[in-house]
């Protein structure tokens, strides 16, 4: 910035508040994330410190340092195999099953064969003594191809005219077009919105042990075991029981380990196949960053109808979305920015179409919100316009298109009956004193030359269930032992967000135990079979609820005993605070257990849960595709540089729901934690290729995420005081994986507010991320 920067001298303040003590001993207390001490401590065992075994082998692949796409000539891999410490080089010829990683339509090669399709598609996989000699090997290879053009952007697919991964999807209601027409007003606009890296702090990684008749052991950082199971046996030719994958924790998975995984323990599990002895495959960050997918990038084009007030009477938009060179899990993703294109507002007519368009480049993949930010960045920056056309206040535009009765249908047909924005956008533009800092704002930018400042205040509403929706479901095996301890397997999986130490609470919560007597054991396929991926926000509600139902079974066992042996009704039992008391008598919840054993009854049980009342025909466009809603709003202010295009974050205000929060403190590292993950992805993170189809930010020194000197001066948080979910979700929760990502949107809105109040009402071309290039670009455009 020109002026003093305060960020350097002012002290960032975090204030932050929670819903007062609920009346549970374990649940919705705030207790520390399970491996918070082994995290600090580094004694945490992901798979790349777990103990080696004799023999192990270490695995690297080979790719092409410069092709994108075209037919495979030749393959020289002669100095490879020379090379010292190298066991094997794998090809697709080694692959007894099915070469195919993907998680839907196909299309995802383990190991290329004949042609590539993305920069960075690998080739081959050299298995050798050491790390350091299979990567190094594999630099010798040398590969010779045809190669083509690449498709690189959405524009270049368009204007290519190649097939899309998947066909065009639309919703409407009444005609868009003739209402746009009879409008009082109406706009044009388009605008693109990057990608992201996801960036977890552990990469890709996995460990095979092979195992007697075929087996095989697979340790793998994903968030989907059961997938990583399935091609594992595919590839290898074996039936699924043949197979086990274990995850006990991720550093990170973001939806990059949803599908993404899976490559990398094919290769591992291939290399343990071939020659018999333990593989680990772990990839470099920079082939991580290549060869891996991103959060689905878009070029967004829309016109829209509203009158004086700026109130919709129309919306019409398309979403031309880049996916890559495979469907992957395109098709979930890119309806999911459909669902969001509403955000938290009722469209009269619409018309909301989605292109998935192929590129040359690696396959997009889920990515926290999973295509929900970006339909909810369109709906937020329209905001913003139709705000500059009427000369409005964009938060009284916003709040007059909320959806409030008799305006309460989604685009897809689902009934809004659970909308509580109106009490939190209110109580957040009270709290954040919005109307008095927008005033100081107006005086201060009429005075200042230039640095500018923006305030904006945004809403979100997302949905919460998988919209497959066999996904929605989830199974638990709980033991219990007569020393009172108790094991808890369920099918989520740990990337630090907190699940395991949610659903052991869930768990210590419904023996009346606590929390330490509760062991959380590694996400396996062994224990529990054809889990869901840990995903959609969905963790919690699924795997909490399933292992309620199977602590409930043991526990009924125990009262069912109890009962009869103490000649009192079953409901006079209470399990709390370690002990099982009714009536005169208790004793602890040990010794219920060993008497349990004594009299030969069952002490494991496995629980199950599907999320009831929800189903989405997609044919028609229409039905229930989510259980409830969660809600929030953000209010952020910055302060742009109108001659460099720098940009601060002077202060923000959230205010987020999570229903009857299970776990206050992990609730608001989520939500903490998700907005400056949003606010990256729309500021700083950008995603730079080539015309080569190559990408040229795939390391930390080119591609730059939030640091903390990136965080608001001001930052307050608070959850907002809910009385519970109105579905029946575990103990009236609501899902915060997810949602608070969008509350990001309002930083860049801020920035679009800064811009914009360079004078006229001319709309700021403002991409994401607001990069000071792409700030200056705006104002540029603003003064043009």
């Amino acid at each position: 910035m020109t002026s003093p920067d305060a960020a350097k001298t002012a002290k960032k303040t975090a204030k932050k508040t929670a819903p007062a003590e609920p009346t549970e001993a374990v649940v919705g207390k705030a207790f520390a994330h399970d491996s918070a001490a082994l995290h600090v401590s580094g004694r945490a065992i992901y798979i790349d410190d777990m103990a080696e075994p004799e023999g192990l082998l270490h695995v690297a692949p080979g790719f092409h340092k410069d092709a994108a796409c075209g037919r495979i000539r030749s393959v020289d891999l002669s100095a490879v195999e020379a090379y010292p410490g190298v066991v094997r080089v794998l090809t697709a010829k080694d692959i007894p099953g099915r070469n195919d990683c993907s998680p839907s339509l196909g299309g995802d090669p383990i190991l290329a064969d004949g042609e590539i399709i993305f920069h960075g598609q690998v080739i081959f996989a050299v298995v050798a003594e050491s790390r350091e000699a299979a990567r190094r090997a594999a630099r010798l290879a040398r590969i010779d191809i045809a190669a083509e053009k690449p498709v690189v952007t959405a524009d270049d697919a368009i204007r290519a005219g190649t097939e899309d991964v998947l066909p065009e999807y639309t919703f409407t209601r009444k005609d868009a077009g003739q209402a746009i027409a009879a409008s009082s007003h109406s706009l044009l606009d388009s605008f693109l919105i990057g990608g992201q890296e996801h960036f977890y702090l552990e990469g890709q990684v996995s460990m095979a042990l092979p195992e007697e008749n075929g087996g095989m052991l697979v340790h793998c950082s994903t968030q989907h075991p059961t997938e990583v199971q399935h091609c594992v046996a595919h590839m290898l030719h074996v039936d699924d029981a043949l197979v086990t994958c274990e995850c006990r924790r991720m550093g990170g998975g973001f939806g990059g380990k949803e599908s993404q995984a899976a490559q990398w323990a094919c290769l591992a599990a291939l290399a343990a196949h071939v020659t018999g002895r333990p593989a680990k495959c772990r990839l470099d960050r920079d082939d991580d960053m290549i060869m891996t997918g991103k959060r689905h990038d878009f070029r967004v084009s829309s016109e829209a109808g509203f009158d004086d007030d700026g109130r919709l009477t129309a919306v019409n938009v398309e979403f031309d979305s880049r996916c890559g060179c495979s469907a992957d899990l395109s098709m979930g993703v890119n309806d999911r920015t459909m669902f969001h294109a509403d955000n938290a507002y009722f469209y009269p007519a619409l018309r909301i179409h989605s292109r998935r368009l192929r590129t040359n480049t690696v396959s997009n993949t889920a990515f926290r919100g999973f295509g929900g930010p970006q339909g909810m960045v369109f709906a937020e920056r329209m905001m913003e316009t139709i705000a500059l056309r009427t000369g409005r206040d964009a938060l009284d535009v916003r709040k007059r298109n909320f959806y409030t009765r008799h305006r309460d249908t989604t685009p897809y047909g689902q009934q809004v009956t659970d909308n509580i924005l109106p009490e939190i956008v209110g109580e957040l533009e009270r709290t954040s004193d919005y109307r008095a800092r927008r005033e100081r704002i107006t005086a201060y930018n009429a005075a200042s030359r230039v640095l500018k400042k923006g305030l904006s205040l945004t809403p979100v509403k997302f949905g919460i269930s998988f919209t497959l929706t066999h996904l929605n479901q989830a199974a638990a095996l709980v033991l219990a032992y007569t020393d009172g301890s108790v094991q808890l397997n369920h099918g989520g999986t740990e990337m630090g967000q907190g699940l395991y130490t949610k659903v052991a609470q869930v768990v210590a919560e419904t023996f009346g135990i606590g929390l330490d007597k509760v062991r959380i054991c590694a996400t396996s396929t062994g224990k529990v079979p054809n889990t869901s991926p840990t995903a959609a926000s969905s963790g919690t509600d699924l795997n909490g609820m399933a292992a309620k139902r199977a602590a409930e079974e043991i526990r009924d066992t125990i009262s069912n005993l109890l009962a009869r042996d103490w000649r009192i009704p079953k409901a006079k039992l209470v399990f709390r605070d370690g002990q099982v008391s009714g009536g005169t008598k208790s004793i602890t919840f040990a010794e219920a257990c060993s008497r349990a054993h004594q009299a030969r009854l069952p002490l494991s049980a496995t629980g199950y849960y599907a999320t009831p009342e929800i189903h989405w025909d997609r044919a028609k466009a229409t039905g229930r595709p989510f259980l409830y809603f969660a809600y929030g709003a953000s209010c952020s202010e910055v302060t742009i540089d109108t001659m460099t295009g720098e940009m601060r974050v002077d202060r923000v205000d959230i205010l987020h729901d999570v229903g009857k929060s299970l776990n206050p403190a992990i609730d608001m590292g989520q939500v903490e934690g998700a907005f400056v993950q949003g606010m990256g992805w729309l500021t700083t993170e950008e995603l730079v290729f080539d015309d080569k189809g190559r990408l040229r930010t795939h390391a930390p020194s080119t591609y730059k995420i939030p640091c903390a000197s990136d965080l608001p001066e001001e930052f307050n948080v608070a959850l907002y005081e809910s009385k519970g979910n109105k579905e029946d979700t575990i103990y009236r929760s609501k899902a915060v994986g997810e949602p608070p990502l969008m509350l990001g949107i309002s930083v860049w809105t801020a920035i679009f507010n800064a811009v914009a109040s360079l004078g006229g009402n001319a709309i700021p071309a403002l991409d994401t991320p607001a990069t000071p290039e792409a700030i200056l670009h705006a104002i540029k455009s603003v003064r043009a």
